[in-house]
């Protein structure tokens, strides 16, 4: 018999609901499951005790297990490869930040060090971007809202964490209810995340963009857009034949009128396909009428057999130029964490087998940093 996560609040809502307990009672529940996450539901204290008999027969204080955690050469990344009830993997990736160790308009950054968690909603990707490892793997499951949650669980043993991005393995926007749900736990007790250091990455599924602000609102949005044009976004994003440039555009503005805040664009740079300084200009005429931060990331490998090629500094720095100072566009330059245990962007597929060792990486300001 399969179990269910503590942390999927509405079935256990129901159940104690029909059984007549208040809905004030699962707070505590997860607070003592986040303590103490190998604990038994018969340790959970003060419920009332009608609780007990449904909890052992339908949940689990954890439906998964951490198998392994492999920690970059420089410590500041550790993926977490996660077992889940039904024997799939999932990955999450935590990275820790020291913000003053960079500058923001000339002065140190303010602040101590704080960790970011990159969390999965799928097992696997149906959206098979052609640059991105996941995506080989296929779409295999939904997370469940449990499932999603019980990755900060684990996350939480190994640093304390401030930000969370839905960044990992799946396209989340794809198992919206599940995300949302998952989202409104983490905001809540005992984890009290707040909003505005969550992030949710989508390829641009317009249906659920056009819902976002209403059901999560003060959550940031991330667009993996990658191409300045349809043509190119076809190319190497197959599903993007499901979600015209054009329409997602209008979905953005709309949007954004109705939420003031500001839209997070993560664009991958592909030697030869979409880094040249026409794109740039391009890509600044697309989204100058936005509030955006674009986000350039240098292309991952993921596998010999790949036929991309990372960008040239060169070509990197002045695609950068142009959006600044021609578009006025706030640009960043990801400088990537965890490539050496593949668990940078682009990088997280389930292969047990394969350890990479490319060196270390640089720190980099996280998300947070990028709405001083």
């Amino acid at each position: 018999m399969a179990f269910r996560s503590v942390f999927d609040a509405v079935a256990l809502r129901n159940e104690f609901e029909n059984a007549g307990i208040r809905s004030q009672f699962i707070p505590i529940i997860w607070k003592h499951v986040r303590q103490k996450p190998t604990s038994e539901l018969d340790e959970i204290p003060s419920l009332p005790a009608a609780a007990y008999p449904i909890l052992r027969s339908k949940f689990k204080v954890m439906t998964s297990s951490l198998t392994s955690a492999a920690k970059s050469k420089d410590s500041l990344t550790t993926k977490l490869l996660i077992r889940l009830q039904n024997g799939n993997l999932v990955e999450a990736v935590i990275m820790r930040y020291d913000p003053t160790l960079g500058k923001y308009d000339g002065k140190r950054r303010p602040g101590c060090q704080r960790s970011t968690l990159c969390i999965s909603s799928q097992v696997g990707c149906k959206m098979a971007c052609k640059f991105c490892a996941t995506g080989t793997m296929g779409f295999k499951n939904n997370l469940s809202p449990g499932e999603i949650v019980e990755q900060l669980v684990h996350a939480s043993r190994f640093s304390e964490i401030r930000n969370v991005v839905f960044m990992g393995m799946g396209e989340p926007l794809n198992n919206f209810t599940a995300v949302v749900e998952a989202i409104q736990i983490m905001m809540g007790s005992p984890f009290q995340l707040s909003p505005k250091r969550i992030t949710v990455s989508t390829v641009g599924i317009i249906h659920a963009i056009n819902k976002f602000h209403d059901t999560l609102p003060n959550v940031n949005l991330a667009v993996s857009l990658h191409a300045p044009d349809q043509d190119i976004r076809c190319q190497i994003m197959p599903s993007a034949r499901a979600f015209p440039l054009g329409r997602l555009m209008e979905a953005l503005h709309a949007y954004q009128e109705k939420s003031q805040r500001k839209i997070f664009i993560e664009y991958i740079m592909l030697d030869g396909i979409n880094d040249l300084e026409q794109h740039a200009h391009q890509l600044g005429k697309l989204l100058q009428t936005l509030e955006v931060v674009v986000n350039l990331i240098p292309f991952n490998p993921i596998g010999t057999s790949s036929s991309f090629r990372t960008s040239s500094e060169h070509n990197v720095k002045v695609f950068q130029k142009v959006l600044r100072g021609t578009y006025n566009i706030r640009t960043t330059i990801r400088q990537q964490m965890g490539e050496d245990i593949s668990g940078a962007c682009g990088q997280l597929v389930v292969n047990l087998s394969e350890q990479r060792s490319t060196g270390s990486v640089r720190l980099l300001a996280d998300i947070e940093d990028l709405h001083i």
